[in-house]
């Protein structure tokens, strides 16, 4: 009962971010077995980018990874530092799909050939719809959808406004996830980063979106992976995209070609429909006002056959005993805008109920890493 209520202490003090993550609860049970076994193989696969003056590249690479996971498997943590993915690429000057968050148009950008995170400061994006125009500063652009507006303003959920705190977002990577290891079963970032593989295995050489990215921590692994061809660190908090910016400037030899951040609320993605590859949100699901409108808006972007990874935890098993989990769900997300999982049934509703096929997980305690995609 002392545990119970250790749990129930944690939910009800700390609040989550609508776009990060919180710090998981106590006791973490460990049973089964899972593994990643390599393989090579050799196709193409055309990358879903183009600019304003419409580019078009090709990607050829030979990587190929066979996942086996079990719903109530434990992730061997231990990896083979000497397996790796070699990608070979022709890939030219591009960018992202952008859209306008208002109306879904694309973007027209007043930049040259190519975006990147050195490019984009100072450039202006413009929709041809409505004719907003976003600006992008230092750091990142910013596509929400009261971007640019000075005197209007709407409320966000306690949660949301927690992790734009300058002190939260400087936290985030030096102590906060770590104890995600201790409470919650996560894996860390290096093996999640090769349990993920296995799932974007079908989209790899293409574009990915790191939703609520954070510091940007797994953005980072993406980029420096050479596995997709353009990466977006996507977050709502500034300062979280800021942090992020600051450890990329940290790194000499990070590649900046094909990367930028841009601020955006996870339920109006700014990008064009059917245009994007893949989608990763680490640690992030439980953090989402909604849950059902963030996936409906990840599977509206999604290209058919695109793919949507995220990692979040449950609260079942031994916790299953936990009186009224229900009502207490209920009322955490009155309180704090965050959303309890209580079963691997309902991710795979979520995931049915908002168009998307083929679900998959891997569990490890409370973690969860869970897979499903847009049909072909």
């Amino acid at each position: 009962m002392l545990h119970v209520t250790k749990i129930l202490s944690i939910y009800t003090v700390l609040p989550v971010s609508d776009y990060q993550s919180c710090l998981m609860p106590m006791g973490v049970a460990v049973a089964g077995m899972c593994t990643l076994s390599p393989t090579l193989s050799s196709f193409k696969h055309p990358t879903r980018l183009f600019s304003a003056s419409d580019f078009a590249a090709k990607l050829r690479f030979p990587p190929s990874i066979r996942l086996r996971a079990s719903s109530t498997a434990v992730i061997n943590t231990e990896t083979n530092s000497t397996e790796s993915v070699v990608v070979e690429k022709e890939v030219g000057n591009s960018c992202n799909s952008l859209a306008c968050p208002v109306c879904y148009d694309s973007l027209a950008w007043n930049g040259g050939p190519g975006l990147s995170i050195d490019t984009i400061s100072g450039s202006s994006f413009q929709c041809g719809t409505c004719q907003k125009t976003y600006v992008g500063n230092q750091t990142h652009i910013d596509l929400t959808a009261t971007g640019g507006a000075k005197s209007y303003g709407e409320t966000m959920p306690a949660s949301t406004e927690l992790f734009r705190v300058p002190l939260i977002s400087f936290l985030y990577e030096r102590g906060w996830r770590q104890t995600f290891s201790v409470w919650g079963g996560f894996p860390g970032p290096e093996k999640e980063f090769e349990l993920m593989k296995g799932f974007l295995k079908p989209v790899l050489g293409g574009n990915i979106v790191d939703a609520s990215c954070a510091s940007g921590l797994f953005s980072r692994l993406f980029a420096k992976s050479g596995l997709f061809s353009f990466v977006v660190a996507l977050d709502y908090s500034e300062n979280m995209l800021q942090q992020c910016y600051e450890f990329i400037q940290q790194d000499e030899n990070f590649p900046k070609g094909n990367f930028i951040l841009v601020r955006a609320d996870i339920s109006r993605l700014p990008f064009v429909s059917n245009s994007v590859d893949a989608v990763h949100a680490g640690a992030a699901l439980h953090c989402w006002p909604s849950p059902l409108a963030a996936v409906a808006e990840i599977s509206r972007v999604l290209r058919p056959g695109g793919v949507f990874v995220a990692t979040t935890y449950i609260l079942d098993g031994p916790l299953s005993v936990i009186p009224f989990r229900s009502t207490l769900r209920q009322n955490i997300r009155q309180a704090s805008g965050s959303y309890i999982f209580l079963s691997e049934r309902e991710l795979e509703d979520l995931c049915r109920a908002c168009g998307l096929v083929g679900f998959k997980c891997i569990r490890n305690g409370l973690f969860v890493m869970i897979s499903a995609r847009k049909p072909s």
